[in-house]
Order: C-alpha cells, then sequence, then structure tokens
C-alpha cells in the first residue's frame, strides 16, 4: 500500500498554523524534531525543551536538505530567496502543532489504534499484543518507550505507512497526561495493566495514580473497548465508568480472558490453563513471573477483539523472548544465571523480580543485586524496607544495594528479616557494586540484577558479563 501524502498545505491546516514562505503543495517527507538526522524532502519541527530551543536548530535542518519548518517564530534563513523557497510553517506552540498534526495522521491513515497504560507492564504488554495481532494485521508498534507528550506524536506520524493496527504505550507521571495523550491518539482498544506504585513520588497516594491512569477512559465512543485486569481493584473500580465495551482478564479470578491451575515455573516461566470466549487452551511463555503472565493475558484479550485465532496466540505466547533488560535471562560460563531486569525498578516489579528467584529450584546459591528505585516521595524508605523483607523471604543468599540512603534502608531490612548480616553489603555507586559483585559472585550462582535507570545497573550485567565471558 502506497505511504499517506502529506504537503505543506495539509500540515498548515492540521495545525491552524500559516504558510509564510514556500507552496502549499510542496510534499514533505518524514517529519523530525532532530536536526541531526534530517534529510532531504524532511520537514524540520522547533521543539521549544528544557534544555534546547529547536529553532536554534532550524538553519542547520535546512543546510541538511530540509525542504522546510514547522515554527512558533520566524527564524533567520539563510539564502531565502533560494528556489524552491524553503516551506516554513508557523503554528505558534510547536509541540501542540505537532500533537494536532498527529492526531491528523493518526485519523487519515485509517489504522485501528490500540493503547496501552500502567504502572507496570506497558512495554512489554505492547509488544506481546504487536506480535499476536500480526498473525492478521500489519502491525505498528511505538519504538521503545516513546509514550509521552512528544514521543506519541512522533510515532504517531508513522502511521503514514497505513499499517492496519498500531499499537503504542501511554506513559506519566503527573495527572493530565494521560489525557494529552488519549486525545491524541483517539485509541479503539484501551488497556490498562494495572495500578502500581511507579512515579508515587509525584502523587499522594496509590489512589491518586489510579485516579491520574484513569484519564485512558476519558473521550471513548461506544464503540470503544477498555481490556481491564480484573486483579486490580483500582482499576475495576474506574473500569465501571467507562462508556464503551470492558473486557476483563485476570489470573485465577472470574474474567473474560482467565488463566486457571497457574504453574510458576521459577526460570522456565508460567504455564496455565486459559478461559476464553473463544475456546479454552493450555498456555505456556517463556517469559518470567506472574506479571508477564498478567501481561500475556491482556495481550492475548487485545488479540481476541481483533479475531485472532487463539490457536495462533497460543504459538505465539510460546515463542516469546523477553526484551533486552526487562527480564532477559542469560547464561553464562561457570554455570552462572543472570536475571537481567536493569532496564527500571519499583516495589511491586521488584517484589515480582524476587517471587521468580523464589520459585527457582535447585542448589544455585541466590544473589540479588539491587538498586535504588526512585521517583517513590515520602514513600521511599518504607517501600525499599519492604522490598528488603521481600528479598530475605525470597530466600536470597547475597545482597547487595546499590545507591543513596534508600537502598542501605533495604540492605538494612534485608538483615533484619533474616538474611546474614555478612551476606548483605551496600555499596554508594553502580561500580562500587560491580567491583563487589565481580569479588563475591561464584560459579553456579543465580543472580538477579534490577535498579531504576537513574542508577545504572546495566552496568553491573555488563562488568559480570565481561569477567564471566
Amino acid at each position: 500500500m502506497n505511504p499517506l501524502p502529506i504537503n505543506a498545505g495539509d500540515i498548515a491546516a492540521a495545525t491552524g498554523g500559516r504558510l509564510i514562505s514556500g507552496e502549499p503543495g510542496q510534499p514533505v517527507g518524514r517529519i523530525s524534531i532532530d536536526s541531526r538526522s534530517i534529510g532531504a524532502g524532511d520537514l524540520f519541527v522547533a521543539i521549544r525543551g528544557d534544555r534546547f530551543d529547536g529553532h536554534q536548530f532550524v538553519a542547520e535542518a535546512l543546510a541538511h536538505g530540509a525542504m522546510g519548518a514547522l515554527v512558533g517564530e520566524v527564524p533567520a534563513v539563510p539564502d531565502a530567496s533560494a528556489r524552491p523557497a524553503p516551506v516554513l510553517i508557523r503554528a505558534g506552540d510547536t509541540t501542540r502543532a505537532l500533537q494536532d498534526l498527529a492526531r491528523d495522521v493518526r485519523k487519515r491513515s485509517g489504522a485501528q489504534v490500540v493503547a496501552i497504560t500502567g504502572s507496570a507492564g506497558k512495554t512489554t504488554t505492547k509488544e506481546i499484543a504487536a506480535d499476536f495481532l500480526s498473525a492478521r494485521y500489519r502491525v505498528f508498534r511505538n519504538k521503545g518507550n516513546l509514550n509521552n507528550h512528544i514521543g506519541l506524536p512522533l510515532s504517531l506520524l508513522e502511521l503514514r505507512t497505513r499499517p492496519q493496527v498500531a499499537v503504542v504505550e501511554l506513559g506519566m507521571n503527573h495527572p493530565g497526561e494521560i489525557r494529552t495523550l488519549v486525545g491524541i491518539a483517539e485509541p479503539n482498544v484501551r488497556v490498562w495493566t494495572n495500578v502500581g506504585d511507579a512515579h508515587l513520588g509525584f502523587f499522594a497516594s496509590p489512589d491518586a495514580i489510579a485516579e491520574a491512569k484513569a484519564e485512558i477512559l476519558e473521550g471513548a465512543r461506544q464503540s470503544d473497548v477498555l481490556v481491564a485486569n480484573a486483579n486490580d481493584a483500582r482499576v475495576m473500580q474506574h473500569a465501571s465508568a467507562f462508556r464503551g465495551r470492558t473486557v476483563t482478564f485476570g489470573l485465577d479470578t472470574p474474567a473474560d480472558v482467565e488463566a486457571t491451575s497457574v504453574e510458576h515455573r521459577g526460570l522456565f516461566g508460567t504455564r496455565a490453563r486459559l478461559r476464553t470466549q473463544a475456546g479454552e487452551a493450555v498456555i505456556e511463555t517463556a517469559l518470567l513471573g506472574l506479571g508477564n503472565l498478567s501481561n500475556v493475558l491482556a495481550a492475548t484479550a487485545v488479540a481476541l477483539q481483533f479475531e485472532v485465532p487463539l490457536a495462533d496466540v497460543i504459538e505465539r505466547a510460546a515463542r516469546l523472548r523477553p526484551a533486552p533488560r526487562r527480564g532477559e535471562l542469560l547464561r553464562l560460563p561457570g554455570g552462572i544465571t543472570l536475571l537481567d531486569e536493569s532496564y527500571n525498578s519499583s516495589p511491586a516489579a521488584l517484589k515480582r523480580a524476587l517471587e521468580t528467584m523464589a520459585a527457582s529450584t535447585g542448589s544455585a546459591r541466590k544473589v540479588a543485586i539491587l538498586g535504588e528505585m526512585l521517583e517513590l516521595g515520602s514513600h521511599t524508605e518504607r517501600l525499599h524496607s519492604e522490598c528488603g523483607r521481600a528479598a530475605a523471604g525470597a530466600g536470597i543468599d547475597l545482597l547487595i544495594a546499590v545507591g543513596g540512603p534508600p537502598a542501605r534502608a533495604l540492605a538494612d531490612a534485608a538483615a533484619d528479616a533474616g538474611i546474614p548480616s555478612r551476606c548483605v553489603s551496600y555499596s554508594a555507586t553502580n561500580h562500587e557494586a560491580a567491583d563487589l559483585a565481580l569479588q563475591r559472585v561464584r560459579p553456579g550462582d543465580l543472580i538477579l540484577v534490577k535498579g531504576s535507570r537513574g542508577i545504572g545497573t546495566d552496568l553491573v550485567v555488563e562488568r559480570l558479563k565481561a569477567e564471566f565471558a
């Protein structure tokens, strides 16, 4: 299928902007906010950010071959008399203009949009749902976690390739952000995975997080579908207000997509009996932990709404593998098994990872290298202490906590809960933690590495891989 064409006049109309230079019929290639990656025929959008003002790079973008720019103020353009004249569209707030343009492309593309939010599991659920839907459709998914007020519009602009279905995630750490993103994406199917403690530092309570996440319900049409987690009381409390149709998923609880007889198989993933309106089957996945099984159920509910055969879902679930640093299982020489969860962390996600360690049978010594969890505000010390006790309850034999005072609180709580003090260490930095890990890890160990992105526990993973390669 031919890509969706767009020209300067279309962009001016979609953004409420004014074409002050160039011709309305001039075709537009890619649309980018990065002058360094601009190419011939592309349109540069000059975004004002916290650190940079894109208006300072308009001339650079044009020099690199851009056909024009979307601006909030008229920049100085060298050789403005060139023919054809560069396109300049003035639209005031260029961030809002980018969002308006993305909404216009989303509508014109004809794609059905699936939007996913939740405190944990958004990216994994997005990837699984996109994989399941690919059994029958041309599917677009937003890259990485481009899920904010700028990343989502840039992703939706890719719908010019005319996929049949787009699967995107919506992130937030303040009230009102999901409302903005839903207004841009106008999703046909909305998925709410859970309410947890991620970003709790920006909210008074988990109930306040649920209120903000509930913005995904807004602006719904009666034809829209909400896929909701039946195991999460806060999700279900808000789901009752959804204007469209609600489809539920859950583990050992009544739901439209329900997993029963659940087997937590530790490092071998999970197995369950799957019951749906499309039939029943045994479902297996190598993704680790019950949290990931819940993500698989959410994606299954999405796929069934698009009439993907249940047999295709079961087959694809068995082939799923984790994304790098999101539960990636690495086998290193010397019989060392490394569970790499270093992409990010929250108390709920850490507890799920510790449950996987606890469910792992065998004689391996269990080692946990746990980084501080950020953005928890006044709840920080309490939640870190809870996780320290959870580490002891999971049978962790050796614990290295990394970060500031909250990480020390985690270590102290773990020692108080039963891990021998000689087996509990604290490191202020990821470099110190890596040095300590190299001293104390030994062949045959099972190692979990997890921490907030800002702590950089991925460095510990890389050092271990290099040492034991």
